[in-house]
């Protein structure tokens, strides 16, 4: 019977691996495992934020439907993850590393091994929870000799700082060896997901790369112009007065220098999913894994002058996905968008198991095989922003302005040709042609030329709506 191991990072942009177009950063262990997986070009979370994205990876289904519209808002009970959908007793499962999906620390959802990293989520535990309690990995520092500097528990800056033996990835490793170790006899699931690379944007590799040899984003000199949403602008104007984590990013100097940082993080983690993917082979069940390896969403870092996430930009809504089958050999490239809520219903086929018909993705095998091709639909619902002194640099705007800018929600498809529709509440509509501007630097929305493809578009985004029962009233663009 076949196995799973589920990867995935966290804030990582597609174009970090070598199967993407990146042949700077080193990432020997994932570049192996593209070439023998099938390499999804232009894979979609369904909302470029942790919580909306991860509830979707987790159950099959869009955030509006989840619940999981917004950071901390924790997965309901009711809400199946793909552990609860499998046959009973077949399959051991475990979920190591960050969960963001409500009481961060207590195993839940069918899983039953549960490695926690991740203390700072106390305050949104659901009522009756020990909020005294810490991570396993809090408890593995301890027993190393480690003590919190300040408070109960270690921060992530703290981590971040620890020597890279003792940092997260090496703790996930280690445990998700020994997991394979312990049950490599039995068909398991297992689920590994890494902080990195994301904030604080520094740790043990900080010295890999050079800034002078990183380069900067093709669109870096492209900063949201008044045709593009106003929370964009709001953003690139905070960024660059205020820098980030006290990272000044004025500069391109200020920019190299970040992401020479990141770049040294993705290396991090490459190095330690090396060490899971070698134990699979040490322990002769290579073959019978499938294995995934995805992120929750992108990372502007740089593009259009933006850092992180949460805007409907390229870097932000697109991943890494390599999907290695059971036995296969060859790797092969998919060029047709897909979305992450394809993921789940994917699995259970690939694991013989039956597909709940309450699932909004559709498996990806027809997509392998026949090379067919879908519509990709990404939303946001608001109102996480992770920039501050908004209200600084926007004196003209009252509060109320502001809120609705940021947390206006916006619906998104993107098609097989190349057509990108985002649809907003508030009318800052947005139509890129991907195929003759992959950098989203000409909204094309306003061009009359195009008033007949709005039209068709808007069409599909109010008939994903309709099939989705997403309650989010668009306004009626078609003309």
């Amino acid at each position: 019977m076949t196995n799973l191991l589920f990867l995935f990072t966290d804030q990582q942009r597609f174009d970090t691996l070598q199967a993407y177009g990146n042949d700077r950063i080193h990432m020997p262990n994932l570049d192996r495992l593209a070439g023998h997986s099938y390499v999804f070009e232009r894979c979609y979370v369904t909302q470029p934020v942790c919580t909306p994205s991860r509830s979707t990876i987790m159950t099959g289904l869009f955030p509006h439907t989840s619940g999981c519209t917004a950071n901390n808002v924790p997965l309901p009970p009711e809400v199946k993850c793909l552990p609860e959908m499998l046959a009973p007793g077949e399959f051991y499962t475990g979920y190591f590393g960050k969960w963001h999906l409500g009481d961060e620390i207590f195993r839940q959802h069918g899983f039953d091994e549960w490695r926690s990293i991740e203390d700072g989520y106390r305050k949104y535990y659901r009522p009756g929870r020990d909020r005294d309690a810490h991570s396993t990995y809090h408890d593995f520092l301890i027993s190393r000799g480690f003590k919190p500097k300040e408070g109960k528990y270690f921060t992530r800056g703290e981590a971040a700082r620890l020597p890279e033996k003792f940092g997260k990835p090496a703790y996930l490793a280690m445990e998700a060896k020994n997991f394979i170790r312990e049950n490599y006899s039995r068909p398991f699931v297992l689920f590994v997901n890494f902080l990195e690379p994301h904030m604080p944007y520094f740790g043990p590799r900080d010295g890999q790369y050079r800034p002078d040899d990183v380069y900067l984003p093709r669109n870096f000199d492209f900063p949201p112009t008044d045709e593009q949403p106003l929370k964009t602008r709001l953003f690139q104007k905070a960024y660059f007065q205020y820098g980030h984590g006290g990272q000044p990013l004025r500069t391109e100097a200020d920019w190299r220098e970040l992401i020479a940082r990141y770049w040294g993080l993705c290396s991090l983690v490459d190095t330690y999913v090396g060490e899971i993917l070698k134990t699979l082979q040490d322990c002769g069940i290579y073959d019978d894994t499938m294995i995934v390896f995805t992120s929750d969403h992108g990372d502007m870092m740089g593009s259009h002058r933006l850092l992180a996430k949460c805007v409907m930009f390229e870097e932000a809504v697109r991943v890494p996905l390599m999907v290695k089958l059971p036995g296969q050999k060859k790797g092969a490239r998919v060029r047709t968008p897909v979305s992450q809520v394809d993921l789940v219903p994917t699995i259970l086929e690939e694991l013989s198991q039956d597909v709940p018909p309450h699932l909004e993705g559709r498996s990806l095998r027809d997509v392998i095989d026949g090379g067919s091709q879908r519509n990709v639909f990404v939303e946001w619902n608001g109102p996480n922003t992770g920039v501050s002194k908004l209200r600084e640099v926007a004196p003209h705007l009252s509060d109320e302005e502001i809120r609705r800018a940021i947390s206006a929600p916006v619906r998104c498809v993107v098609t097989p040709d190349g057509w990108k529709l985002n649809l907003s509440e508030i009318g800052e509509h947005e139509l890129y042609n991907l195929k003759t501007d992959p950098l989203e630097t000409k909204n094309l929305f306003a061009n009359p030329r195009y008033a007949a493809l709005v039209d068709k578009l808007s069409e599909l985004i109010l008939d994903w709506q309709t099939r989705t029962r997403d309650p989010i009233d668009l306004p009626d663009t078609r003309s």
